[in-house]
């Protein structure tokens, strides 16, 4: 896209945001909050719920352009992926509040009937699970399932989940999961319904880490290894009945969940069905469009920035737009263990280089995008982002000329970006922005499915990756140290440290922070530490976008979940009216 065709498309979504502005709920915003400080009005969407109270029954249809990831709560770790696996198929011991906006960041039981009860500072943590939660098979969950599950994100063969449980349990270093009868002493079921997690050291916060898909129970007679990606055996409101990977998913009611054990999940469709493989085109259209069937159906991507120009100026479309701040933070992540990249001056070229400002045209402008300053999203900075460089928006080429002829580069180099195939706009503006400065880069597309596995083997990925972090709640705790903690790298099935940083004294910076027990304290701590990071410059902080869905003309209570990113909460989701979904 070049640069008039981003200017004409700025100046389109400018003018439909000021037609939209009077149309925003003025509800709520996600975490992270609206506008990026220049004075555009927030989008419509905001903290509301769409389409008023679902009728039970029907059919929800899920349009996507991808498979998932993963469905295997050892390994799910996307933040799509595991809000459809936590609200559909499977409880963890404690989950976020169904609700839009801020409330949705509230921590509430799930499996667990508190949300844990700590001992010994901190150190240990108890759980009691709730009596009557059943499998789709009848059987109890026990807190054994659990502690099974826990163990089996420690596998080599199931990598991609999160490893909370490797970074805090106590005595799990070197643990290879319980394929050989091996299991965790530090994590201890006295009973069916109680499970004891010893730590490390203390960590206050958690019940919030136990909110991620490895804490949800499998039994040890389902395990299918990596089989279990495309079966797992549910404890949530619906099953899988059939699952044709890249093609289609259905759901079903798993008759044996009690809605009395779950004050979370509504449970509204009868089934719901993911149909995949889309073209992601197609999938806007027939969403704007909003025909027969299409009305009970809701997109699983992202709305693309060439459609927000139908969507913004149009009333009637706007009205059914869902468009949550993902507090996600975009960056441009470099290869700190290889040249040129091991050279902090050619990392600090690439910060100037780069016109962010024309990223996040690419990405469908202020509407659906604010600028990113820190790596840290604004929420973790009590609601803004301090700018400790000071680059321009548009970038500085001149000043990345100077450090690239500094750093024994005067003629720029030539390099890689791989990129989730939905990022190619994102990826042309990157590749455009940074030749100004000589820096030549061919981009790489890669399936979303099979994105993450590909920037996570690091021997063979591109010197660059754009790629992004969340926070799984809101603390600095994570976010930097999954995104810059140099000891948790891995060979293959790495996340998160994608720029490979390995710096002892940041290192040694987030043992200290980590220690600290006043809460205020530390999160200041991170604060100052984002900013010394990022005058290292292992990664380059772009974009904090937002979700967009614009959802069929039949879909009720339909909301972005702001702690799954912007995401449609699927607990929550359903129809209007029924029998037209059957129609």
């Amino acid at each position: 896209m070049n640069k008039r065709t981003r200017t004409a498309l700025a100046a389109s979504l400018a003018a439909a945001l000021a037609l939209g502005a009077s149309g925003c709920s003025g509800g709520r915003h996600a975490r992270g909050g609206g506008g990026d400080g220049t004075g555009h009005p927030a989008v419509a969407g905001e903290g509301t719920v769409i389409g008023g109270t679902p009728q039970r029954g029907g059919t929800l249809t899920v349009l996507s352009n991808q498979d998932f990831t993963h469905l295997d709560p050892a390994r799910n770790w996307v933040m799509s992926d595991m809000d459809f696996g936590t609200r559909l198929l499977y409880r963890t011991l404690v989950t976020y509040q169904a609700a839009p906006g801020g409330q949705g960041g509230r921590l509430v039981p799930d499996l667990a009937t508190d949300l844990g009860t700590p001992s010994d500072g901190a150190r240990t943590w108890t759980f009691h699970l709730k009596r009557g939660v059943m499998y789709e098979d009848g059987s109890p969950v026990t807190a054994q399932d659990v502690k099974y599950n826990v163990e089996r994100s420690f596998s080599p063969d199931l990598p991609g989940g999160s490893d909370y449980a490797a970074r805090y349990l106590a005595g799990a270093e070197g643990y290879q999961g319980p394929a050989r009868g091996r299991h965790l002493d530090s994590v201890r079921t006295p009973d069916d319904h109680t499970i004891v997690f010893e730590l490390r050291k203390p960590f206050a916060e958690f019940p919030d880490a136990t909110v991620m898909p490895a804490f949800a129970p499998v039994p040890q007679a389902r395990d299918k290894g990596p089989q279990y990606d495309s079966r797992p055996f549910s404890s949530g409101p619906y099953k899988i009945d059939s699952y044709a990977r890249g093609k289609k998913l259905v759901l079903v009611r798993n008759e044996h969940w009690d809605a009395r054990t779950d004050e979370v999940r509504k449970a509204y469709p009868d089934r719901l069905v993911v149909v995949m493989g889309l073209k992601a085109n197609q999938i806007d259209d027939r969403m704007i469009a909003d025909r027969g069937a299409d009305a009970s159906a809701v997109p699983w991507y992202a709305l693309r920035p060439e459609s927000a120009v139908k969507v913004l100026p149009d009333a009637a479309v706007r009205k059914r737009l869902v468009a949550e701040s993902t507090s996600c933070t975009d960056m441009v992540q470099m290869h700190t263990g290889r040249p040129p990249f091991d050279h902090v001056k050619v990392r600090q070229a690439v910060q100037y280089a780069l016109d962010r400002d024309a990223v996040r045209t690419a990405s469908g402008g202020p509407a659906f995008s604010d600028l990113s300053t820190a790596y840290m999203p604004a929420a973790l900075f009590g609601g803004k982002q301090p700018d400790t460089p000071g680059i321009p928006a548009a970038g500085d080429p001149a000043k990345a000329r100077q450090l690239l002829k500094e750093a024994g580069k005067p003629d720029g180099f030539t390099t890689r970006i791989t990129v989730s195939s939905g990022d190619k706009g994102r990826a042309e503006a990157i590749q455009q922005s940074l030749a100004r400065a000589g820096i030549k880069v061919t981009i790489e597309t890669v399936d979303p499915s099979a994105f993450y596995a590909t920037i996570g083997d690091t021997e063979n990925r591109t010197d660059m990756v754009y790629t992004g972090w969340c926070p799984d709640y809101p603390s600095g705790s994570t976010f930097l140290p999954f995104v810059f903690d140099g000891r948790y790298i891995k060979e293959k099935g790495n996340s998160g440290n994608h720029s490979l940083f390995r710096d002892d004294a940041t290192m040694k910076r987030m043992d200290e922070i980590a220690a600290m027990t006043d809460t205020g304290q530390a999160a200041t701590a991170w604060q100052r530490l984002d900013g010394d990071i990022l005058a290292k410059a292992p990664a380059v902080p772009v974009l904090i976008r937002r979700w967009p869905l614009v959802v069929g003309g039949n879909i009720a209570g339909a909301y972005g979940q702001t702690s799954f990113g912007g995401q449609l909460d699927y607990a929550s989701v359903g129809l209007k009216d029924p029998a037209k979904s059957r129609s």
